[in-house]
C-alpha cells in the first residue's frame, strides 16, 4: 500500500477508518476505567479482610486473591457473560418472561476486569499497609487519636502514597484485560481492529494502528502516575 493508500485508509472521510478507530479507543479507556474504578472499591474491601484478625474475612480475602488470581483472564469473561445471562434469563422466567436476557456486554467486560483487576490491586493495598511505620500508629494511638481518626489522617495518605506505584501497573493491566472483551462483542479497540482488517484485506496496517493507539494510551498512563507519585512525594522529599 502506498503512503497516499495508508492515510486514505485511516483518514476521518467517508472511506476512512480513522473515526472509527478513534471511537473504539474511548470503549476502551471507558471499559477500563469502569473496570479500575469498580475494583478498586472490592479491593479495599478484600485488603481489608486480608488484614482482619478474624480468620473467616482473611480466608475470604486470601481465597478470593487465590482463585482470580489463578483463573485465566479469558475464562472470568466467560463466566460472567454466559453465568449473567444465564441468572438473567432464570431470573426473567420467575417473573413470567419466557425470553433469552443477555447481559450487557460493557457491563459484562467491566465487572470482569473489576473482580480480576480487585485481586492484584488487594496486594498492593495490603502491602502498603504494611509498610506503614508503626511507631507512628502507635504514637496515633498514645495521644488517644480514635480509629476514623488515624485512618484519614494517617493510614490513608500513607497507604495511598505507597500504593500509587503499584496501582499504575494495575491499571495498565486494566487496559490490556480490555483487549479481551472483544470476545463477547464489545466493540472496543482491538475488535474493531479486527473488522477493519477483514473489511479491507489489510490485517498489517489495521493492527498496527492499534497498537500504537493501545501504546498512545499506555504511555500517557505512565506519565499520569508518574506525576502523581511525584506529587505524593513531596512532603516524604521534604523531610528528607
Amino acid at each position: 500500500m502506498t503512503p497516499v493508500g495508508f492515510f486514505e485508509l485511516f483518514g476521518f472521510g467517508p472511506r476512512g477508518w480513522g473515526g472509527a478507530m478513534l471511537l473504539a479507543m474511548v470503549v476502551t479507556l471507558a471499559v477500563a476505567t469502569t473496570g479500575f474504578l469498580v475494583g478498586n472499591v472490592v479491593a479495599a474491601c478484600i485488603a481489608a479482610m486480608k488484614l482482619s484478625r478474624s480468620r473467616v474475612a482473611r480466608t475470604i480475602g486470601d481465597t478470593y486473591t487465590t482463585v482470580l488470581r489463578g483463573i485465566p483472564d479469558l475464562l472470568v469473561i466467560y463466566l460472567f457473560f454466559f453465568g449473567g445471562s444465564l441468572a438473567l434469563t432464570n431470573l426473567g422466567r420467575m417473573l413470567g418472561y419466557e425470553g433469552f436476557i443477555g447481559l450487557p456486554v460493557f457491563v459484562t467486560g467491566a465487572l470482569a476486569i473489576a473482580v480480576v483487576n480487585a485481586a492484584y490491586q488487594a496486594e498492593v493495598y495490603r502491602g502498603a499497609y504494611l509498610a506503614l511505620p508503626k511507631g507512628e500508629l502507635e504514637a496515633a494511638r498514645s495521644v488517644g487519636m480514635g480509629r476514623w481518626l488515624m485512618l484519614r489522617r494517617i493510614v490513608f495518605p500513607q497507604v495511598m502514597r505507597f500504593a500509587i506505584p503499584g496501582l499504575g501497573n494495575c491499571w495498565q493491566l486494566a487496559l490490556k484485560e480490555s483487549a479481551l472483551i472483544s470476545v463477547i462483542g464489545l466493540v472496543e479497540l482491538l475488535r474493531q481492529a479486527q473488522i477493519g482488517a477483514g473489511s479491507t484485506r489489510q490485517p498489517f496496517y489495521f493492527f498496527l494502528a492499534a497498537a500504537v493507539l493501545y501504546l498512545v494510551l499506555t504511555t500517557l498512563s505512565t506519565w499520569f502516575f508518574a506525576k502523581a507519585e511525584a506529587r505524593a512525594m513531596r512532603g516524604v522529599r521534604r523531610a528528607t
